[in-house]
């Protein structure tokens, strides 16, 4: 197994990076096939896969704010009193990380498909992800 950490910076909000570049230089240096595990830690982002185009990033922004509206009343923001209760909800929704299998060190996804991480806290931060790449 092989493993690497990226760091990215995030502005919150439901700010949506692609993480194609890094995720195809490491898996570049991995080589052969398997499966890679791409995952973010913490209670506030989430890691998916999606066309990452303007649209189409909009689209899940206003999608999240339907289902977890920023504004809304949260019992996570009674106790502990940070307001981003609305955070944690759409970093459960999202999940933290996907599976997906790699072949002659190149991601198997779709087309217009690409991980993302999707940081839904309400401020910026410093992303860490992690890439765990299992090999045949």
């Amino acid at each position: 197994m092989e493993q690497s950490e990226i760091k990215i910076s995030t502005s919150g909000y439901a700010d949506v990076k692609d993480l194609s570049g890094p995720i195809n230089s490491f898996l570049s240096k991995v080589g052969g096939e398997g499966l890679l595990a791409v995952s973010v830690p913490g209670a506030t982002a989430g890691v998916t896969t999606i066309e990452y185009e303007s649209g189409c990033i909009a689209d899940l922004q206003e999608a999240l704010e339907e289902l977890a509206p920023a504004n809304a009343h949260y019992e996570h923001n009674k106790k502990w009193g940070d307001g981003n209760g609305f955070s944690h909800l759409r970093a459960a929704l999202l999940g933290p990380g996907v599976t997906l299998p790699f072949k002659d060190g190149e991601l198997q996804t779709g087309t217009w498909q690409q991980v993302v991480v999707v940081d839904c806290d309400n401020k910026s931060r410093e992303r860490r992800i992690l890439l765990s790449a299992l090999s045949a």
